[in-house]
């Protein structure tokens, strides 16, 4: 007994957490987000990279020091003669960069910075929208659920009850076929439902780094910000979007890096001056000597014309690449409008008779139809009708929401 007993709590520890659930607000589940994501995570090292060439960008060659010792005096038969009477040399000597060569390079490291940045806000940006729309998908799904599944469970019931009574005789069958037809066709509308549901489960617990299933809190008085009369003109939009989006912002400052590249590369035709000093015991016209050293290479046919042809042509392409980017936001403002004006009208359009009066009048079916007061056609009519209109009232909140979401992220501004 006692055995029997250890299997059956180590088999309820199991079940428990194979079905482990956490909750989470918005809030909540985007700070977790932020703090957790592999892919944020991974794409912030691209920054800390960045700087560290910034920082090697700044650091100059290190000075060049050469010697020169006797190795054998032929004339006194010594070895390593590098006293009073023998010979040495020593020099040291620096490169001098010319044409503002070194400032250029830091001043490009510097744009890369700041691109490696905007890159983990693009990131960011398609993340977090991510988010909210998995979030927004799971919670309206499983108020279908918790719906579909409340009507399931009465009718098994009433299925139950209806088998014993065809049994006896006090039912025809075509009832009792009759309402096993509609058990069948609302499991068979949860299990669609389910199916979309554990989709964006994954991409959720993805995102937050999570493997417990999630379970989204929501205040539903909130929904309301969803639903503005006015979010201004495409045009007006349209600049908020150029004001805001990482994406857009990057191909500003891919331009700006690409006509630094071409400064830089013109800079590296400029030659650039060593400079240093020079010891020389014996070896030179006097002893003793101390020389000044230069040198210079020739600039007599490497004028780097190729890079910077390079540079020229992927300065243009980038050019071209914002203006694309422009025409598409423009676009994907206009088009995303439309769909959040189309779902917030046809959810505006909703019946005064709303789900919460239908419940009443389900309620009152429900229990008619068990008095035998309502035939089974109506109740089966009813049935059908009232999971309907539950199962489209959530998916019409959802979609306000979700074009609501996804307008926010194509102009990366918290318009509502």
């Amino acid at each position: 007994m006692k055995v029997k007993f250890i299997g059956f709590f180590i088999l309820l520890l199991i079940n428990q957490f194979s079905n482990a659930q956490r909750k989470f607000n918005l809030i909540a589940s985007e700070e977790q987000f932020l703090k957790n994501n592999l892919l944020l995570l991974a794409r912030h090292y691209n920054i800390d990279a960045a700087k560290a060439q910034t920082i090697q960008a700044k650091i100059w060659e290190l000075p060049f020091f050469s010697g020169e010792l006797n190795l054998i005096n032929p004339t006194e038969g010594r070895v390593l003669d590098v006293a009073g009477g023998g010979q040495k040399a020593l020099a040291i000597q620096q490169i001098l960069y010319l044409g503002n060569k070194k400032k250029n390079q830091v001043e490009l490291a510097k744009i890369n910075e700041q691109l490696a940045e905007l890159d983990f806000q693009d990131l960011l940006r398609n993340l977090k929208y991510q988010l909210r729309q998995s979030f927004y998908t799971v919670y309206f799904n499983n108020k279908k659920i918790e719906t579909t599944d409340l009507q399931i469970s009465q009718i098994s019931e009433l299925v139950k009850a209806y088998a014993e009574q065809t049994k006896k005789g006090n039912v025809p069958l075509k009832e009792l076929v009759r309402l096993q037809s509609l058990l069948i066709s609302f499991r068979n509308e949860r299990i669609e439902i389910i199916n979309n549901t554990l989709q964006e489960q994954n991409t959720l617990k993805l995102i937050l780094n999570e493997t417990d299933d999630i379970v989204p809190v929501y205040d539903e008085t909130n929904f309301i910000k969803y639903t503005k009369e006015n979010l201004g003109t495409v045009g007006e939009l349209t600049i908020i979007a150029l004001e805001n989006r990482p994406d857009y912002l990057l191909a500003n400052k891919n331009i700006e890096s690409n006509e630094m590249n071409i400064k830089w590369q013109k800079s590296l035709t400029k030659p650039d001056l060593t400079v240093g000093l020079s010891y020389d015991q014996r070896g030179g016209a006097f002893n003793n000597q101390v020389n000044a050293t230069f040198g210079i290479p020739l600039n007599l046919w490497n004028r780097n014309k190729g890079n910077i042809q390079l540079a020229g042509v992927i300065l243009q392409q980038s050019k071209a690449d914002k203006q694309n980017l422009t025409q598409r936001l423009q676009t994907e403002i206009a088009t995303n409008l439309n769909k959040w004006k189309e779902a917030k009208i046809n959810y505006q359009q909703l019946p005064i008779t709303t789900i919460a009066d239908f419940d009443e009048v389900y309620k009152g079916i429900l229990l008619n139809f068990q008095k035998r007061n309502v035939s089974i056609l109506e109740f089966t009519d009813f049935m059908e009708s009232y999971n309907m209109m539950s199962l489209q009232l959530n998916e019409l909140k959802k979609r306000v929401a979700l074009t609501a979401e996804e307008l926010n992220s194509v102009l990366n501004y918290n318009t509502f």
